[in-house]
């Protein structure tokens, strides 16, 4: 079966449609040192086990950083948390350097001033395509209720904005 032809710019930009969160995934490498990177692919997975996924690009040079960490946080950023999320987003020597973080589970880093933190087990990784998908058991969690979510849609930051219906 021959599998049709699709523009993967004009895909992206309509998957760009979609509006999601930004989070920071972090994790420990094998050397000791934090690491971590921005990302939109978050999702929920199940709450009976609790788990949830979030995707990796397979050319990331952290890819196996992140498949043998043994935890990862997901770090969901607040609207007042932009900064670091193009921090995250781009490859500057140290992105850690000085950011306040403290030691999550399994040594992952979490930052303070996020709508909602995180902490997984590293349970399982699968192919999906260009990507890993990483499949996390949450074994810790916080949320701050006042903050609102930092927003990504259609290529460009977003924040929420109540909408009243009759």
């Amino acid at each position: 079966m021959t599998q049709p032809q699709i523009d993967s710019r004009a895909f992206r930009n309509a998957l760009g449609r979609f509006a999601t969160g930004i989070a920071i995934v972090t994790a420990i490498d094998p050397d000791g040192n934090p690491i971590g990177l921005t990302v939109n692919a978050f999702s929920a997975v199940s709450l009976e086990p609790a788990l949830v996924l979030w995707c990796l690009d397979n050319g990331s040079h952290n890819l196996e950083a992140f498949r043998h960490a043994s935890h990862h946080a997901i770090n969901i950023l607040s609207v007042e948390q932009k900064d670091l999320s193009n921090r995250f987003a781009t490859w500057p020597t140290d992105r850690f350097a000085g950011l306040p973080w403290q030691k999550g589970i399994g040594g992952a880093p979490v930052f303070p001033n996020c709508c909602a933190t995180f902490e997984v087990a590293n349970e399982a990784a699968h192919a999906g395509g260009d990507h890993t998908i990483f499949i996390g058991r949450v074994e810790n969690f916080t949320e701050t209720v006042a903050l609102a979510p930092l927003l990504f849609h259609a290529g460009q930051y977003r924040k929420l904005a109540d909408v009243q219906e009759d």
